[in-house]
């Protein structure tokens, strides 16, 4: 059981960096210092407790990252109440089934999302606010709470008559394995379930993100990865606002162009992403440069590619603000291809393991220690892991986890609870993998996706994917089974034919080139027999993951 608690993580943090500056809005040009922060949590908590909102409710935050959704959250767990964040892609139809399954009795939500929402089937909800206004959106018949919204201020100046001061924090006192949040996930499987994350497991994230340095009072952080995924909530809020760091929020998933201009000007001090905005930055920016004539000549030269490389990464780190320490990639697969590319040429770089139920992290090693092609070491202190192999190290198997970061269950989902988290604690994580001796993760692929080789070869389709989505004219890939053969379903990469002036015309014999070239990069029983082309994107969950059950037959 670990000794810190969260709520009084936070509740001491916004007293010892009270004046420095802890959230900026990178769209507004405003910034509010940790006692602005402090002093609008407390204005939440006092409309909580007017609006008869008692510890243990479920509180219900839909839109972007805005200081507002930040102020909602932590002035959410730190009253004792439960959050439930709700990423804004989710379909109206989800996002109101997750309102409803959560048992959400207040809702706060942008006015674009509310516009698409049913507020007559929100069976529990009592009053929706705006994140953009403050004010009610509606409240249902015989409630109160827009005369509590109304009558705030003077409520707020009635209670603290001299001043909101540092000495006027105090959070609630609530046992670590409490209900803190509800994080619905958004599983290729076709369905969400509620993932239950207590103080400790929330904790054990935020303790182990202090102790590594990844964040530290009056660091930069720039947060542009969505917050109501557990990644981003993790290492872009709650552990920066654990140590007094200055979280700049971006506000929305930006385009290439936007999020260099803004790395540029924050220059923060850890970056955190996705593998894609790194695969799309290699295949855009570094693959022309390196396959041009003379470039290509020089880099087969020794000594000369040294100081090639050593330029390519320059720019990369200047592209990435010049002042991070390292860049912690996660969230998906990354491109063996990039990933080779960039720890040739020394990047800082490393590559995390995590999930939402477990808050999300699992392991993870500093870039100076990253081991190539591997997900960081378990997390010392926090968490076990075993493999469901005969030979752990050298043959794959299911990955189990057990530790301080692992959910109590999925809300209201007992079967889906058993299936996966054992009584002795072990979360059986589906994906496959193997174990170093000391600690160190690989991950193959997902257990539900393996398929099976002739000869009763494990077939990992994501090896396979990563191969060809780094290939020109290919956007993304999903490959799949097929009367026995390996079939590849690719989406073309468009923008690519129209820069090299390629026809759709052309598009037959090209694949069937790429697939000539693939099959040379994989084991026999991993070749495909068929490149099929598919008209439209793959369709994909809220968090960007395709879903795979939609294409398997």
């Amino acid at each position: 059981m670990l000794k810190e608690n969260t709520i009084k993580i936070f509740e001491k943090s916004f007293i010892d960096n009270w004046e420095l500056p802890a959230l900026s809005d990178y769209n507004e040009k405003t910034t509010m210092t940790y006692g602005d922060f402090a002093r609008d949590i407390a204005r939440v908590h006092l409309f909580f407790e007017h609006s008869g909102i008692k510890p243990g409710d479920k509180v219900a935050l839909i839109g972007k990252n805005t200081p507002m959704w930040v102020t909602v959250y932590i002035a959410t767990i730190t009253y004792g109440a439960v959050i439930v964040p709700i990423l804004q892609e989710f379909n109206p139809t989800d996002a109101q089934h997750i309102i409803n399954h959560s048992e959400a009795i207040l809702l706060f939500t942008s006015k674009a999302i509310w516009e698409s929402l049913d507020f007559e089937q929100l069976q529990r909800i009592r009053a929706a606010i705006s994140l953009d206004s403050r004010q009610l959106l509606a409240e249902k018949p015989g409630e109160t709470v827009s005369k509590v919204i109304y009558d705030l201020p003077n409520l707020f100046e009635q209670k603290y008559k001299s001043g909101f001061y540092r000495n006027d924090i105090h959070y609630a006192d609530m046992p670590g394995d409490q209900l803190m949040e509800l994080n619905y996930t958004s599983g290729t499987t076709g369905f969400s379930k509620g993932v239950m994350l207590t103080g400790n497991n929330l904790c054990g994230n935020i303790v182990y993100g202090i102790n590594s340095g990844l964040h530290f009072k009056g660091s930069r952080c720039l947060s542009f990865l969505p917050l109501a995924h557990a990644y981003g909530c993790a290492f872009d809020m709650l552990t920066p606002l654990a140590v007094g760091s200055h979280i700049t929020l971006l506000g929305r998933i930006p385009s290439p162009k936007i999020l260099v201009k803004a790395l540029g000007e924050i220059k923060p001090n850890l970056v955190i992403c996705v593998p894609l905005i790194l695969e799309k930055i290699y295949s855009k920016m570094i693959v022309p440069m390196i396959s041009k004539g003379m470039l290509r000549w020089a880099l087969a030269v020794p000594y000369l590619d040294r100081r090639i490389y050593a330029q390519i990464r320059k720019k990369l780190i200047e592209a990435f603000g010049g002042e991070f320490e390292e860049i912690i990639v996660g969230g998906a697969p990354f491109n063996a291809e990039v990933e080779e590319f960039l720890y040739k040429i020394k990047f800082p770089f490393t590559v995390g393991y995590g999930m939402t139920e477990c808050g999300p992290l699992v392991s993870h090693t500093p870039w100076r220690e990253f081991v190539l092609h591997s997900a960081g070491r378990v997390l010392p202190g926090l968490m076990e892991c075993k493999i469901l192999s005969d030979d752990p190290e050298n043959v794959p198997g299911e990955i189990c986890v057990r530790g301080e970061n692992v959910m109590r269950g999925y809300f209201h989902n007992s079967e889906a609870t058993d299936k996966v988290l054992h009584d002795d604690g072990w979360l059986h994580t589906g994906d496959m993998g193997t174990l170093s001796a000391d600690g160190t993760v690989f991950i193959k692929g997902r257990l539900k996706t393996m398929l099976l080789g002739p000869s009763g070869q494990n077939i990992y389709p994501e090896e396979i994917e990563a191969k060809l989505n780094n290939m020109l004219y290919v956007n993304e890939s999903l490959v799949i089974e097929r009367e026995g053969k390996l079939v590849a379903l690719v989406y073309p990469d468009y923008e690519a034919m129209d820069q090299l002036g390629v026809t759709r015309d052309q598009l037959p014999e090209l694949m069937e080139n790429i697939r000539a070239e693939l099959n040379k990069l994989v084991a026999p029983y991993e070749r495909i027999a068929k490149i099929q082309l598919i008209a439209t994107e793959f369709e994909k969950t809220p968090k960007r993951s395709i879903k795979r059950y939609l294409y398997s037959n």
